[in-house]
């Protein structure tokens, strides 16, 4: 005989239990949605408008709706000076992310190749007073343009003299906060992520880390019409020893033979919804925004590079 008291006793029990599994569940997959969603990304440029003093300066750099920023001062700044700003920009959640560099390390000439040297030096100990997240060059070129082609670039005596001379730069510095890059180039090592890995491996100095713009290693047809794959490599094979990027686009002329020239985001072929994907597994590495003429192209810029992260739900803060 069926006891009807204890088996609806039981059916509301039962039901009970499942409203109170359900709400443990979406409970935890609340907080599991939580845990996975994604950070703002971080978005910096040039500033235009002057400014005194590291309050002004932070108030220029949000005006842009930036979290991230070239570094503020020069190597003659005191230390006092260089505290106050790395203070503001900590306080305000802004990143500094690159000290440029740029110089011929590697010059046939040996007094340009000495003084891009100390240059080197120099802006190193800069990025590493201010805790910038890299000081940032090219490895050079052994022609007499300091960012040319040369027939002798991609040779393994200018690898092995990239690797001397890099090694050279940081153990002289000693950098504790920051790292040294070197951004690849199309006719420079590194000139792809495979010869990156390689570089950090025979430099073999943990300040050694990864500047990335994609732009300047799509150097064909071939790269131009998969950038996003290109992309996707680069973030597989160097990872997390990526410490800053660039932001700018390409366009492939139809003239012959081959003719690549730098654009503004939004007007070249860059997949820039593959580059924001792979960016956000690392939100706090800044997408720096360069080689722009004036404040209105790079408003523009930015507002596209927003809007593509728009589209692929990340955004920038």
């Amino acid at each position: 005989m069926i006891d009807y008291a204890k088996a609806i006793s039981r059916r509301n029990f039962m039901k009970k239990a499942a409203v109170g599994a359900a709400l443990v569940g979406s409970g935890a997959a609340a907080r599991s949605a939580a845990k996975t969603k994604t950070a703002p990304l971080r978005l910096g440029g040039p500033t235009f408008e002057k400014y005194e003093g590291p309050d002004e300066w932070v108030g220029v750099v949000k005006k842009l709706g930036y979290r991230a920023a070239y570094c503020p001062v020069d190597a003659n700044a005191s230390d006092d000076v260089v505290k106050a700003y790395a203070r503001a920009a900590k306080m305000a959640d802004i990143i500094i992310a690159e000290v440029g560099a740029w110089s011929n390390p590697i010059s046939p000439d040996d007094k340009t190749r000495r003084e891009a040297q100390q240059k080197c030096r120099t802006q190193l100990a800069l990025a590493d007073r201010i805790g910038a997240n890299c000081c940032v060059n090219i490895s050079g070129s052994r022609s007499n343009r300091w960012e040319g082609p040369s027939p002798d670039n991609l040779t393994d005596e200018t690898f092995d003299m990239i690797v001397e001379t890099t090694r050279a730069i940081i153990d002289d510095v000693k950098p504790t906060r920051t790292y040294f890059t070197l951004e690849m180039m199309p006719w420079s090592y590194p000139d792809s992520a495979d010869s990156y890995v390689q570089l950090l491996k025979a430099i073999d100095r943990k300040r050694f880390a990864v500047h990335l713009d994609p732009v300047n290693i799509v150097c064909s047809p071939q790269r131009y019409y998969s950038t996003g794959k290109l992309i996707r490599e680069c973030f597989e094979k160097l990872g997390s020893n990526i410490k800053s990027c660039h932001g700018k686009d390409i366009l492939l002329d139809p003239r012959l033979t081959t003719h690549l020239d730098e654009a503004r985001p939004g007007l070249g072929g860059l997949d820039y919804a593959a580059f924001l994907k792979e960016l956000s597994k690392m939100p706090d590495t800044p997408l720096m925004l360069e080689h722009l003429k004036g404040a209105e192209e790079y408003r523009l810029a930015a507002e596209h590079v927003r809007s593509v992260a728009k589209e692929i739900g990340l955004s920038f803060g």
